[in-house]
């Protein structure tokens, strides 16, 4: 068949066959394998391709394969599950809570999916959750050589009538838990009689370095006025995304 025909036709091969079993078939396989041509139909067949994303795309096997797998690494980021799957609690105060969504002299967040968030009390309430890399599906290889992009994501808001305190550290680590790379924001101050606005903060890691199998995301605050009870910072849809 000539190559363009067969191109088209192992388009339609799910993309872990194509590299763990048509790949070993033949040389001629191996190359189309390799190459673009291939990578290029399949993300145009399932719409992952754009003017600003062809230009930018070097290997285009890699970036399929980021994108088919590009979600919140983060779980439980709304508390639907409670405290599931945070770790290394710190309760100061009266503790971690989970209220309902505006909340007390709060507002609506932004996204209509979103639906609770987590309250922080009178002394400091942090709380953290590590991703294992390896097994969300990105190989050492990819993470090494290629270093996509790691972008971090985190809302924070105030009650209108309490200010609090909100701080976010997120580490790149690495197999020993050695920290390769780190992003912490300053301590955030939200003043009493402020608006209740939903915050975003944001950073992304590029270029990071060979090694980094872990990401460790901790996030807390508290209030400034110290009453008893859950009038501190509130945080919600925390995300973690490998992106091409």
């Amino acid at each position: 068949l000539p190559e363009p025909v067969l191109i088209r036709i192992l388009a339609f091969v799910p993309a872990v066959d194509l590299v763990l079993v048509c790949r070993l078939v033949c040389c001629q396989w191996k190359g189309l394998v390799d190459g673009a041509a291939l990578w290029i139909l399949k993300c145009q067949q399932e719409g992952l391709t754009g003017e600003e994303v062809e230009e930018e795309a070097e290997n285009w096997q890699t970036f399929y394969f980021l994108n088919k797998r590009k979600r919140n690494l983060i779980k439980n980021p709304c508390g639907e599950e409670d405290m599931q799957h945070w770790g290394e609690v710190e309760d100061g105060g009266d503790g971690w809570k989970i209220e309902d969504l505006p909340g007390d002299f709060g507002k609506d967040f932004p996204s209509d999916s979103v639906h609770k968030y987590y309250v922080t009390s009178f002394e400091w309430c942090r709380k953290s959750q590590v991703i294992d890399l390896r097994a969300e599906g990105y190989w050492e290889e990819l993470m090494d050589t290629t270093q996509p992009k790691i972008v971090v994501k985190d809302w924070y808001a105030a009650r209108c009538d309490a200010g609090c305190l909100y701080e976010l550290c997120v580490q790149l680590q690495s197999e020993n838990e050695d920290v390769v790379a780190e992003y912490k924001s300053e301590t955030i101050a939200l003043p009493q009689d402020n608006e209740g606005d939903w915050n975003e903060i944001s950073h992304t890691f590029t270029d990071y370095g060979p090694g980094v199998r872990f990401v460790r995301f901790e996030h807390g605050g508290q209030d400034t006025l110290f009453w008893k009870g859950w009038y501190g910072v509130r945080v919600t849809s925390s995300s973690v995304m490998v992106e091409p």
